[in-house]
């Protein structure tokens, strides 16, 4: 059965984790396929991966970057090539589990909703569903979810979440050579573009578990840039109307092919 999803997993040192979380997508119940995008792993993620195409022909891809140059990146990448293929819906999951792959089929269900375009797993839409956590980690998460709404205006609970599926329209319209950020504000940069460009987006609750294989990729850079990013981010919106313009008329011509 032919897959209209493609499950992009961002990996660098994931070689503990990558052979299980692949398994575990191909065990579900809906066809998904799957493209590992890595930066070049020291480790022997890519090589790991290539074992695994072995046994999932077609359905496992695999892209390798020369460097690692930041998450954000690394689904720019993802992006592009889905849309050299004719996947409908395109997720963004980690490979260390904290995202339950058994949590793609309710995304994927809630984005094929008449007038859904974003279907967000959303750890703070029902209070605070994170497992793990030091109550530190809890707390700034937490306020910079409040800061992105405050400051963005959207009505997101979660918009620095990376657990996202998108139709394959919202990645068509947004300009990807356009984002500004690598690391964490990536994730709502992406939001708030598709917020803007009108795209609908919902929220679907999930239980967010802390990894327990492997190493953390978080950093006082990627923090840095989360909270000064959003305030320049937002202060563009309000007057780079050319590069809204850009997206519009790529929605409108998107709208028309159909």
């Amino acid at each position: 059965m032919r897959a209209n999803g493609l499950v992009i997993i961002p990996t660098y040192n994931e070689i503990e984790n990558v052979a299980a979380i692949v398994t575990a997508v191909f065990n579900l119940r809906e066809t998904f396929d799957v493209l590992i995008v890595d930066d070049n792993s020291p480790d022997g993620t890519a090589d790991e991966v290539r074992t695994l195409q072995e046994a999932h022909a077609g359905r496992l891809h695999l892209l390798v970057r020369q460097e690692k140059q930041g998450l954000g990146k690394a689904y720019i990448s993802g992006f592009k090539w889905a849309l050299e293929r004719e996947y409908t819906y395109i997720f963004e999951m980690d490979a260390d589990f904290s995202h339950d792959p058994k949590d793609l089929v309710r995304l994927y269900k809630a984005c094929r909703k008449p007038g859904v375009d974003v279907a967000i797993g959303s750890r703070y839409v029902q209070g605070v569903n994170v497992v793990n956590w030091p109550l530190k980690r809890v707390l700034l998460s937490y306020g910079a979810s409040f800061y992105v709404k405050m400051v963005t205006g959207m009505r997101i609970h979660d918009p620095t979440a990376g657990f996202i599926c998108y139709s394959r329209k919202v990645i068509e319209t947004i300009n990807l050579d356009a984002i500004q950020f690598v690391g964490y504000a990536f994730q709502i940069e992406m939001k708030f573009r598709a917020y803007n460009l009108g795209f609908k987006l919902v929220e679907v609750p999930i239980i967010f578990k802390d990894r327990e294989l492997g190493q953390s990729k978080m950093s006082g850079a990627i923090i840095h840039e989360a909270v000064w990013g959003v305030l320049n981010m937002k202060w563009k919106s309000l007057f780079n109307k050319k590069e809204k313009s850009y997206e519009q008329n790529t929605y409108q011509e998107c709208q028309h092919r159909k």
